[in-house]
């Protein structure tokens, strides 16, 4: 399965929308299974530290087809000292494209892995640390190379937590299909 060639991204400065990201023509289940095959192919792991999520990515990636062998876990460090101790965050604002790459970097290194995610944001319905509700930061890693993304994604809660996770399942498949992040 090939993806299509990828549109070039908006600087991390300027959050992108989801119908910006270009079709992978990979939906819903079988995201986590074609990353299964791809870091299987590979001989790779991933794991993911999540906080605006709280372990739907972990949980929609041990879905995927033989799990076991690839994903190394996840940490859901909702509290921003979980951040900072356990994932190694520099002490501050959590809600920003360098709490989600430190995430993912922390993650990585934690779990002794070539891939990993880090997502952080305002859920809503209230504004954290003077972000609107629906921004989001999603950070890839592989292989130690670390790219974020930044997002406003409109809805309820409900609608910003499941664009958040498909959209961070759609980005880890893209940066292992490319070999990096």
């Amino acid at each position: 399965m090939t993806a299509e060639p990828q549109a070039p991204r908006k600087p991390p400065s300027t959050p992108a929308k989801p119908s910006e990201l270009p079709s992978l023509s990979v939906a819903g289940d079988a995201v986590a299974n074609r990353v299964a095959e791809l870091l299987s192919e590979r001989g790779w792991r991933t794991a993911v530290a999540e906080s605006l999520t709280a372990g739907r990515i972990a949980s929609a990636l041990g879905a995927g087809e033989d799990a076991a062998s690839w994903l190394a876990g996840g940490v859901v460090a909702y509290m921003p000292e979980i951040k900072f101790g356990l994932l190694g965050v520099t002490p501050g604002p959590v809600i920003t494209a360098e709490c989600a790459r430190q995430m993912a970097a922390g993650v990585a290194q934690l779990m002794g892995v070539q891939t990993a995610l880090g997502v952080t944001g305002c859920g809503g319905p209230d504004s954290e640390e003077g972000r609107p509700p629906g921004t989001v930061f999603i950070a890839t890693s592989v292989q130690g190379r670390i790219e974020d993304h930044a997002f406003e994604f409109a809805g309820s809660p409900e609608d910003v937590l499941a664009s958040t996770t498909d959209t961070a399942l759609d980005l880890l498949l893209r940066a292992i299909s490319a070999g990096r992040s």
